[in-house]
């Protein structure tokens, strides 16, 4: 066991009192994610623990300081975040540049949580074309429509292009009524709610009737060339394999794409082969493509999603195991021998 001290400043009781919490919960919360022990005296901390554990903890508290001191609160989900972000790999050291890495959109910048997501930006910033491929809440769709936005914004490109396949999600919901826009709506709405926390909706609208922000089915983009574009797919791994190498080969000059998915929800019918699953073979090693993997460590929603997504990859893992177990022997291929 090691030990570390170390003292906040500037000094305000006020701004301690938050950081810690209601009866120091937020400190009893550190202690049980990094398995220490964590006490202070009014401005100086003293941690118990694992060596490799120690600094990561002074980090992380002094992270929360300053957020305290930026808003002069501390929610449960900025604690959460803040958290997850140092927690990634405790065996490497923090890397202190990582918050010089962030996406500017006009509500103000948003900045990476964490490894895999700084990962994830640096690729959509240098790449071509950039998958985005993990579970549910770890940002893809959201750091992806603001790379989006970042660009438009800077006349990096001319429009930004939204689309995903309009595959039900294990429901059949039979006719819907309205025009074609309005029965394509509900599949897109994540893309809707991603540009209108980050333009605010009057400029959304507005930008959608001058065409500079196209949001459409998958369907829609067979023939088309699209220039200057930033292009982003969404629920990718309903893809099939056509549709796949169909939206591959849209991409024109001076544009840049980014496909997000996770291959553990697809909504194929049986027997369909995800188009996503095959990129992810066919394209690992062609110039100007890049892949961003996230994990359940990754998931920045409320701590019980990640829960259930480690809950749910454990059972897959049991599952694919105990088929290759079970798995019958080819009887013929032993009796020829």
């Amino acid at each position: 066991m090691a030990t570390i001290e170390f003292v906040i400043d500037p000094f305000e009781n006020e701004y301690l009192a938050v950081l810690g919490g209601h009866l120091d919960e937020n400190y009893r919360l550190l202690e049980r994610r990094f398995g220490v022990e964590l006490n202070n005296r009014a401005n100086v901390f003293k941690v118990i623990g694992d060596a490799l554990h120690l600094p990561v903890v002074e980090s992380v508290v002094r992270e929360l300081y300053q957020h305290v001191q930026a808003h002069r609160q501390l929610s449960a989900e900025d604690l959460h975040v803040i958290v997850q972000s140092f927690s990634q790999d405790l065996t490497q050291t923090i890397d202190k540049n990582h918050t010089d890495l962030v996406i500017n959109t006009k509500r103000g910048q948003i900045r990476p949580r964490g490894q895999n997501q700084r990962i994830y930006i640096e690729n959509m910033l240098s790449s071509d074309v950039t998958f985005g491929i993990g579970p549910a809440g770890t940002g893809k769709t959201y750091l992806a429509v603001a790379a989006a936005v970042d660009a438009l914004e800077r006349q990096e490109v001319r429009r930004i292009l939204l689309t995903r396949p309009a595959v039900e999600a294990g429901e059949k919901l039979g006719f819907l009524p309205g025009d074609l826009n309005q029965k394509v709506d509900p599949y897109l709405r994540p893309l809707y709610d991603a540009l209108y926390e980050m333009l605010g909706f009057e400029r959304v609208a507005k930008l959608i009737e001058r065409n500079i922000i196209e949001i459409a089915p998958l369907a829609y983009m067979r023939g088309r060339t699209l220039n200057e574009a930033f292009i982003i797919m969404d629920e990718s791994q309903n893809t099939t394999i056509e549709q796949m190498k169909m939206f591959l080969t849209r991409i024109g000059f001076n544009s840049r794409a980014v496909i997000t998915g996770d291959i553990t929800q697809v909504d194929l019918p049986r027997g369909k082969m995800s188009g996503l699953r095959q990129a992810i073979d066919i394209l690992d090693n062609v110039k100007g493509i890049k892949f961003s993997f996230f994990q359940a460590g990754d998931v920045v929603r409320h701590p019980v999603v990640q829960r259930i997504v480690q809950a749910y990859e454990l059972a897959d893992s049991k599952s694919r195991f105990e088929q290759s177990v079970n798995k019958p022997v080819d009887n013929s291929i032993i009796a020829t021998e």
